[in-house]
């Protein structure tokens, strides 16, 4: 997760004290890029055949091809003047992705099976010191760090680094909460649980780990491929309910689903001594003419990372610049984050009055509900539709096509539209995109904007079959990165065929896990919204979600 603070941007040129000057790309053009490209092709193209013709009739005349005119002496100098600059432009993108591949936090490997694979395991506990300090002796004995870490002595934080094994540093951090708080914690399971994949990646300070129920729901026919969805979930008929949605649209025939656009944003917030200065850098940003110099700079986060367009809004002197760019197969937050932090220290130059109160500024918008989530898209912007057949309606579902319409008109409409919803005219999206989300190693917390979404039914064939349709404008995932690369999560990829990172397609197993998401959403919506009609809910409720056990007894 990239940290969000107050801070200024430092300007990209230093003094004059020896400090090695930072130069971007394109900084010393006085022309947009694209019109010095076609100036210097254009010239090389002329130069090569103004002296090809010269050279030609030298040899038809017998004329030494070494006697040269002043003409022929400016068309070679301009042959290599724009040989050069071509050159060094188009070997630009190549060094950049050599350079950027030794910090780039975001991109990862390929084995040589030509499978995708996540970046190496963190390195051992014992290895992961402050700068590199070799780890402060330590007691032996366990009681005794315990006793230390209770008194204070030993922070609970550097565990890990001094005794150099995770699993004991979380044993021991666990048994130090127990006597500070009195509590004790026996439910929750401490072994049987990789400490160093988590290190420094996905969690910080662990004491155990939780456990929850995976269910499969499937197969849900999508685009002419079957996928059986992993789902992470606690709620009883979640799981069988999203099964029987998808057994009506395979019987339908299946559903089919389109990624219309694929972009994450990141949005700082800068101030200004004025609101006309504000007002002159959104300008600045939006002219289309210096988007192609913009593009080059925020593309040097990654060799994934492409800028697609830059949306600003004002709040008085304060600028709000909404960055969104492609990021492959990973979520992307923090891609996008290096990148704009490319671009605001690539602005300081030209408005050194320019002061960066934040990275993010809540017009991303990240893990909140926004309208512009809504309405611009954020992640992947996923259309899922089916056709339901009017027998598959009355035997699977157990209900009609014009109950379903009827229903979804008053509830999801209307019934959104009264409470105010925004992105939220549907029966339970969030349901399955946070079950999908936690099984595969998604962050949970993006299903705010993740599950915004329209359900749409309506009657067609003359009334008898049902058309379906979601349209989710924000699912942000990634196959790659974050919880991801956790064996279970990484298990629940490779059922769905998305684990890592694409080789031939960079980006497609990201959209393609957006698309299973949003048909097994269809799939949520479709069975839900039918036992609502039908009056099934409560009694479904009633049969898988309550436990006739004695908990009493189980407790005990």
């Amino acid at each position: 997760m990239a940290v969000e603070g107050r801070r200024r941007v430092a300007p990209r040129h230093r003094g004059q004290q020896g400090e090695r000057v930072r130069v971007q790309a394109g900084d010393a053009l006085p022309l947009p890029i694209r019109h010095t490209n076609l100036i210097f092709s254009a010239l090389f193209a002329a130069s090569l055949a103004y002296l090809m013709r010269r050279w030609r009739e030298k040899i038809r005349l017998s004329t030494p091809l070494h006697v040269v005119g002043l003409a022929e002496i400016f068309a070679i100098c301009g042959l290599v003047a724009s040989l050069i600059y071509l050159l060094s432009f188009f070997g630009i993108a190549f060094v950049q992705s050599v350079v950027s591949n030794s910090d780039d936090e975001e991109d990862f490997l390929i084995d040589s099976r030509g499978g995708a694979q996540a970046p190496p395991p963190p390195a051992p506990c014992s290895l992961l010191g402050s700068a590199g300090a070799a780890p402060e002796k330590m007691p032996e004995d366990d009681e005794e760090i315990v006793s230390a870490v209770v008194a204070g002595k030993i922070p609970s934080y550097l565990l890990e680094t001094r005794l150099g094994d995770c699993l004991r540093a979380a044993g021991i951090r666990r048994e130090a909460l127990r006597r500070t708080t009195g509590r004790e914690i026996k439910g929750l399971p401490l072994d049987g649980f990789d400490y160093a994949s988590i290190l420094g990646q996905c969690c910080e300070l662990p004491v155990g780990y939780v456990q929850l129920p995976v269910g499969v729901a499937g197969p849900l026919v999508l685009d002419g491929e079957r996928f059986y969805v992993p789902m992470a979930t606690t709620e009883g008929c979640l799981v069988a309910s999203t099964n029987r949605g998808c057994k009506a649209i395979a019987e339908s025939g299946g559903a089919t689903s389109v990624v219309f656009q694929d972009g994450m944003t990141r949005a700082p917030v800068a101030r200004f001594p004025s609101a006309r200065r504000a007002a002159e850098l959104k300008g600045f940003l939006e002219d289309p003419a210096n988007f192609d110099t913009l593009a080059v700079v925020f593309n040097r986060s990654s060799r994934f990372a492409r800028l697609q367009r830059v949306k600003c809004a004002l709040a008085g002197r304060n600028i709000y610049m909404r960055f969104s760019c492609s990021t492959g197969d990973a979520m992307g937050m923090n891609m996008v984050s290096k990148g704009v932090q490319n671009v605001l220290d690539y602005l300081q130059d030209d408005f050194p009055d320019m002061d960066v109160i934040s990275i993010s500024g809540n017009f991303c918008s990240d893990k909140k509900s926004a309208a512009v989530n809504w309405i611009e898209g954020r992640g992947k912007s996923v259309v899922c539709e089916a056709v339901i057949k009017e027998e598959v309606v009355k035997k699977v579902l157990k209900t009609n096509v014009k109950a379903l319409v009827e229903l979804n008109v008053i509830k999801n409409l209307a019934g959104s539209a009264v409470a105010g919803a925004l992105g939220g005219f549907n029966a339970h999206a969030s349901n399955i995109v946070t079950a999908i989300f936690i099984a595969t190693g998604q962050d949970p917390a993006q299903n705010v904007e993740s599950s915004q979404c329209i359900t749409m039914l309506e009657a067609i064939n003359d009334g008898k079959d049902l058309h379906i349709s979601v349209t989710m404008p924000s699912i942000e995932v990634g196959t790659v990165g974050g919880g991801t690369q956790l064996a279970s999560q990484s298990a629940c990829l490779d059922l769905l065929g998305v684990k890592g990172a694409n080789r031939e397609s960079p980006g497609s197993n990201a959209r393609l896990l957006a698309a299973v998401v949003a048909g097994a959403v269809l799939a949520g919506e479709l069975s839900l919204i039918s036992a609502q009609a039908a009056g099934h809910l409560v009694q479904s409720h009633m049969k898988y979600n309550r436990s006739s056990k004695d908990m009493s007894k189980v407790a005990s």
